[in-house]
């Protein structure tokens, strides 16, 4: 079986997983956890990052790299487009989804904790005593927006994100508003990376990832909870609901070690 190593709550191994779901492949996840399991993931494919996924004696890095490899690899229900045209733009919005999408969402979802206490605590494992939920909700925002001044998170930078997300929301909603799928008639790669990338932009409901409660369909204020996004956000419930297999319909599930963003 096809081995998953990840972190459960990483946007990127969404993505995978959304596709491996998509194209009907059995796996099992593995959850690395931060810091020491980092090292042997390390040893296992030259490199710390999640996700890394394991076929037999292959062993693939990044998510991009884990697509192309499942395409080639397990030819049904392709990722990638045969016309050209289609797929360059596939390939295009993929990197786009993975260098904008991605990495503004992780600041915006870390501007949205420093801002909001219920959504920092909803974070929170439901087993930790109510006393120490309660601590870590009420750290006060400036100690929280100076801890994100050491990581280059100013709040400039977290509105620029956020801006950016916007726009690029907007344009995502023009696509789709006559098509299924970003490409036509079809979901292609382009589509799982867009929807598994925008996923600390609002958190999909359901039961797809192992989320707090607490936080299924919570997001970005003024983002995630805004008309205007929700056609974007109705479509990626459909792509979720047709193509991402969850615990109550068999598709792969297990407990996360821990909650991490890599």
């Amino acid at each position: 079986m096809l081995e998953l190593y990840q972190f459960e709550m990483s946007h990127y191994s969404e993505k995978v997983r959304f596709i491996l779901d998509y194209k009907n492949l059995p796996y099992r996840k593995i959850e690395v956890t931060p810091g020491i399991g980092q090292i042997d993931l390390m040893r296992m494919s030259g490199q710390r990052q999640v996700p890394v996924l394991k076929d037999g004696n292959e062993v693939i890095a990044d998510s991009t790299a884990i697509a192309d490899y499942l395409d080639r690899q397990y030819p049904d229900h392709p990722l990638i487009p045969d016309d050209p045209k289609q797929k360059g733009l596939c390939l295009l919005i993929e990197q786009w989804a993975d260098e904008s999408i991605g990495l503004n969402a992780r600041k915006a979802m870390i501007g949205a904790l420093n801002r909001d206490q219920a959504f920092r605590k909803a974070f929170l494992p439901q087993s930790l005593p109510d006393p120490l939920r309660s601590l870590v909700g009420s750290v006060p925002r400036e100690v929280l927006d100076v801890l994100g001044l050491g990581l280059g998170l100013t709040p400039d930078a977290i509105k620029s994100a956020e801006d950016a997300l916007k726009r690029d929301l907007t344009a995502l909603c023009f696509i789709l508003r006559e098509q299924p799928y970003l490409l036509g008639e079809q979901p292609t790669l382009a589509d799982f990376a867009v929807a598994a990338l925008t996923m600390y932009i609002k958190f999909p409901e359901g039961n797809y990832v192992n989320l707090p409660e607490a936080l299924k369909g919570r997001g970005v204020t003024g983002i995630a909870d805004i008309g205007t996004f929700k056609p974007f956000f109705d479509w990626r419930d459909k792509l979720y609901a047709d193509y991402r297999l969850g615990a109550s319909n068999g598709g792969s599930s297990s407990n996360p070690t821990s909650i991490n963003i890599e």
